[in-house]
């Protein structure tokens, strides 16, 4: 089996050869889909947004790790521009944004996680190490992997750091829904991204 580094190691790397002003902690910004009046997916009474927060409050009560700092760009049900996000999270200077979402589509037997990088900034190879961690870490046989793909979204090519959108899986999903929702689930998956 090929030897992936943990986001750990890669951040030591990262560390060392930025350009970035060196600090005693690595920074991670989690970047939470929608909020307020922007509902995101919604599905079955599921909601994108109170899911993806409840699932980044639980990755930064988890962390116990002194050298990495988590945090969040909200930690409420409330509405942030794109463009506010980007210039909140460029403010912070991180490490790395993981910005969660969560997916919906019309046929409700799709399943998996997935992952999406900007490919064509400075930034992509990180970017790609890490959405590929990210991936392995969450999926396994119950869950697969979409893999990792191209995508111009704002927050992605606007930031300046590695920055990865990760789809958590489909809420029209139903035995993924009833997963993804329980609070076992969520922490298991907070717990996954934490240990990386």
């Amino acid at each position: 089996m090929k030897y992936v580094p943990s986001i750990l190691m890669v951040f030591n790397l990262f560390t060392i050869f930025s350009f970035k002003p060196l600090t005693d902690k690595s920074v991670i910004v989690i970047d939470i889909g929608h909020g307020g009046k922007d509902m995101g997916a919604v599905f079955a009474g599921v909601s994108e947004k109170e899911n993806v927060l409840n699932v980044a409050s639980k990755i930064k009560h988890l962390n116990k790790n002194e050298n990495v700092e988590i945090i969040l760009i909200r930690e409420s049900d409330e509405f942030i521009s794109l463009q506010d996000r980007v210039d909140k999270i460029n403010s912070l200077n991180p490490n790395l944004l993981i910005s969660l979402h969560a997916n919906q589509i019309e046929k409700n037997d799709v399943s998996g996680v997935e992952a999406f990088v900007y490919g064509e900034g400075d930034y992509t190879e990180k970017s790609n190490e890490y959405a590929n961690d990210l991936l392995e870490a969450l999926s396994n046989k119950k869950i697969n992997s979409r893999g990792v793909k191209d995508a111009s979204f704002l927050v992605l090519r606007k930031v300046n750091c590695p920055a990865v959108t990760l789809e958590l899986g489909f809420i029209t999903n139903s035995s993924y829904r009833k997963y993804m929702t329980s609070k076992k689930g969520q922490k298991q998956i907070a717990q996954n991204i934490v240990e990386l």
